[in-house]
C-alpha cells in the first residue's frame, strides 16, 4: 500500500521539457513548470504550472487524481489566467495536481495530513503561486498549507499559505458556501433574461459529475423549478425524463456506493465503463462538472442538449464548441467565465487577510453576504457583456468573446474586488 513521502521538492523543468516543440508565442508558453519528486527515490508525485503573473501571483487550486498529466495541469493553469482576468481579480493563473494512482490510502486522515504537510513544503519555494481546492482538495488541506507557512513565516497574518480554508480559521469555504454553484446559477439566469424561449421553470437538466458543484447547482435549479433528468458521479449514471430527486441523491452522494443506491425509478443506468453516455441524452441543459474533456470529437454529433453550461473546467475544446454552435445550434457557455465562484471567493479572503479596511467593509454586510453579492455582479455582467460581444461580431462563438474579454482585462489590470 502507498505511504506518504519522507519529502517533496518541486523542480524547475527545463525549457525543453516544459515548452513546445516549436511555439514560443506567449499563448503557448508559460512562465514556470515545476514537477513535485521524492527527493529520495525522484518518483514524481505531481506538478504546478505558473501560467502568467501579469496581475499576481498564480491563483489556482490542487487537483488531486489518478492518471494526472503535467498536459492537464498546464491546460488549467491557462484557464485561471483567463477566469482570474475576466473576473478582475488581482492574480494571475497557477494550478497544481497530485498524482496518487491509489487513492484510498490517503482517505485516511493521517496519511492524509503528511502528504499535504510534505507538499507545503515544496509548494513554499514558489512565491508565484496560491493555491486554493479543487478536485481531490478540500478546504481543510489549504489550512494545512497555512499552518506550514504560518511557521515558517512566524505570524499567522500572511497570504501565502492559500485561501478557501475553513471559517473558523477565518476562511471563506468554496465548497460548504457552494460558491462555484452559486456562480454557475447566476450565469443561467443571466442567460434566461436574454433568452426569451429559456424559462428554468420548464426547463429540464443533466448534471455530470454529481459531486461539490454538480449537487449543489441541481438543489439550485430545482428550487427555481427546473427538473433533474440526469445525474452522474464515479459509481453509476443515473436518467430519468420523468424527473430524479435531488434531496434523495444529495443524502447517498458521500455514502459508498454514491448515485448507484438511488431507491427511486430510473429508466435507464450506466456503470462506470458507460458513464459518458449520460452526456448524449437529449436534455435544455447540460452541465458537465467533472473532467476535462468530457465532450469530444467522439461523442459531439451526439450531444442533444440547448445550452452547456461549463461547471468543470476545460469539458471541451474551442474546436468542439464552434462546431456545437455553427452545426447544431448549441451554445456552452465557457468555464471561465461562469464557473469563477470560488475564485472569486478566495480572492477576498485573501483580501480581507492583508486589508483590515477590507476585512471590516465585507463583515458589515456580512462575509458570504458580500461574497455571493460579487459573484452574482461579475458573473452575470461577464455574461451579459459576452453574449453582446458574440451576437456583434459575425461568426464568433461564446469563448472568442470570452477570451477576448480576458486578455483585455489582463492588460488593463482593472480591480472589481
Amino acid at each position: 500500500m502507498p505511504q506518504p513521502p519522507k519529502n517533496l521538492t518541486a523542480q524547475l523543468l527545463l525549457e525543453e521539457e516544459d515548452f513546445d516543440r516549436f511555439s514560443r508565442s506567449s499563448l503557448n508558453s508559460q512562465e514556470a513548470c515545476y514537477k513535485i519528486i521524492e527527493p529520495e527515490t525522484e518518483s514524481v508525485w505531481g506538478w504546478v504550472s505558473i501560467d502568467n503573473t501579469q496581475r499576481g501571483p498564480g491563483l489556482g487550486g490542487i487537483r488531486m487524481a489518478q492518471n494526472l498529466s503535467l498536459n492537464e495541469v498546464r491546460r488549467l493553469a491557462r484557464v485561471m489566467t483567463l477566469k482570474n482576468s475576466a473576473a478582475c481579480i488581482p492574480y494571475g493563473g497557477g494550478k497544481a495536481g497530485l498524482v496518487l494512482n491509489d487513492l484510498a490510502p490517503f482517505s485516511d486522515p493521517k496519511n492524509r495530513a503528511i502528504l499535504m504537510g510534505k507538499f507545503a513544503d515544496a509548494l513554499f519555494e514558489l512565491e508565484d503561486y496560491v493555491p486554493a481546492p479543487d478536485m481531490g482538495t478540500n478546504e481543510k488541506d489549504i489550512q494545512i498549507i497555512h499552518n506550514n507557512h504560518s511557521l515558517k513565516l512566524g505570524t499567522e497574518k500572511h497570504s501565502r499559505g492559500g485561501a478557501g480554508r475553513p471559517i473558523d480559521k477565518g476562511g471563506i469555504p468554496i465548497d460548504d458556501w457552494e460558491l462555484t454553484a452559486h456562480g454557475l446559477f447566476s450565469a443561467i439566469k443571466a442567460i434566461e433574461s436574454v433568452d426569451e424561449s429559456l424559462d428554468l421553470s420548464k426547463t429540464n437538466f443533466i448534471v455530470q459529475g454529481f459531486g461539490n458543484v454538480g449537487a449543489p447547482m441541481a438543489l439550485k435549479l430545482q428550487e427555481a423549478g427546473a427538473t433533474l433528468i440526469g445525474a452522474s458521479d464515479i459509481n453509476m449514471a443515473i436518467w430519468n425524463p420523468n424527473g430524479l430527486d435531488v434531496h434523495v441523491m444529495n443524502k447517498l452522494r458521500n455514502e459508498p456506493g454514491g448515485l448507484r443506491n438511488y431507491p427511486l425509478a430510473v429508466e435507464k443506468r450506466f456503470s462506470p465503463d458507460k458513464l459518458d453516455w449520460l452526456l448524449e441524452a437529449p436534455c435544455d441543459v447540460l452541465i458537465p462538472c467533472a473532467r476535462p474533456d468530457a465532450i469530444t470529437a467522439k461523442n459531439v454529433d451526439r450531444v442533444q442538449c440547448r445550452y452547456i453550461l461549463q461547471g468543470a473546467n476545460t469539458p471541451s475544446s474551442k474546436p468542439i464548441e464552434y462546431y456545437l454552435h455553427h452545426r447544431h445550434n448549441i451554445l456552452s457557455l465557457t468555464d471561465f467565465i461562469v464557473n469563477a465562484g470560488g475564485v472569486i471567493g478566495c480572492a477576498v479572503e485573501r483580501n480581507m487577510i492583508v486589508d483590515d479596511s477590507y476585512a471590516d467593509k465585507a463583515k458589515q454586510i456580512g462575509v458570504r453576504t458580500y461574497v455571493e453579492n460579487l459573484i452574482s455582479n461579475t458573473i452575470t455582467k461577464n455574461v451579459l457583456e459576452n453574449h453582446t460581444r458574440m451576437n456583434d461580431c459575425k461568426g464568433y462563438i461564446f469563448r472568442d468573446a470570452a477570451t477576448d474579454l480576458a486578455m483585455e482585462r489582463l492588460v488593463s489590470k482593472e480591480i472589481w474586488l
